[in-house]
């Protein structure tokens, strides 16, 4: 297990930039296997704005790309050192559900286990919490490098 780090860090390996990248720091990382994230969910996010005005909700879609993100960090971190230079796409998502709201002031916190990694694609399971309750989970698939 590697011990997590921050912001700094995953910009280096995440391509994503404000106001899109939705994980605020990795708090461990075990190469192969499994990772966990956390997104501080705060008010001033952008798309508090319109979803909705005056009962703001973390849009689903947004929180399955934080796990997704998420994912990207621990398939990177598994990645031989000469392919994390390549770009990660997200390929699909399968059983994706919601169980609660995600509002702001709650700290998302999302952990994702490498279901499969053949070649240049992963498959991982994603699961969100807030305060230990489940709040979403989802399969999740990437790969690296584009298409062949």
């Amino acid at each position: 297990m590697t011990a997590g780090f921050d912001i700094q860090k995953i910009m280096a390996l995440l391509p994503h930039r404000y106001p899109f990248i939705l994980v605020d720091r990795i708090l461990e990382v075990t190469p192969n296997e499994r990772v966990v994230g956390l997104k501080n969910v705060t008010i001033n996010e952008p798309f508090f704005q319109g979803h909705f005005p005056g009962t703001p909700v973390m849009p689903g879609v947004l929180i399955i790309e934080a796990m997704a993100q998420t994912g990207g960090v621990l398939a990177y971190a598994s990645l031989a050192e000469q392919q994390r230079n390549e770009l990660m796409y997200f390929m699909g998502i399968d059983q994706a559900r919601f169980r609660q709201p995600v509002v702001p002031g709650d700290q998302l916190i999302m952990e994702l286990t490498l279901l499969k990694s053949r070649r240049n694609v992963s498959k991982m399971l994603g699961k969100a919490t807030v305060d230990g309750k489940l709040v979403a989970e989802a399969q999740i698939m990437a790969m690296t490098g584009g298409t062949e």
